[in-house]
């Protein structure tokens, strides 16, 4: 699941909408919103976020929350390191291959480090 995709799942929770509901105000299938909240679709589009803004009725603080998530909701990240130090290159390549060992607790500490 994406940051993006876990906060849309919490709005449409707290507002009571059903997942079928949303994708048929947003014209999109069921399969696609549900694969796009569990990360198996790209980030999506300026269009859709905004979309989904207006049909979750969001505005100000949490529309800007939502954009933003979204801009970090690539499951497929591509990282280029070339003409970056070697320590750069040897840092995204052993995260590359740990990732999915680390737990939830050294994803945090490591996502602290990285934002900070």
């Amino acid at each position: 699941m994406t940051p993006f995709g876990q906060r849309l799942r919490e709005l449409r929770a707290e507002r009571g909408i059903s997942l079928k509901q949303m994708a048929e105000d947003l014209n999109l299938s069921s399969a696609y919103l549900s694969a796009l909240e569990h990360g198996q679709r790209g980030k999506p589009s300026p269009g859709l976020v905004m979309q989904i803004l207006g049909a979750l009725n969001v505005i100000w603080d949490e529309a800007e929350e939502l954009k933003a998530l979204a801009e970090l909701s690539h499951p497929k990240v591509t990282l280029d390191t070339s003409g970056l130090s070697p320590t750069a290159t040897e840092l995204a390549n052993r995260l590359h291959r740990k990732i999915r060992t680390l737990s939830e607790d050294r994803l945090q500490i490591l996502l602290t480090l990285v934002k900070g």
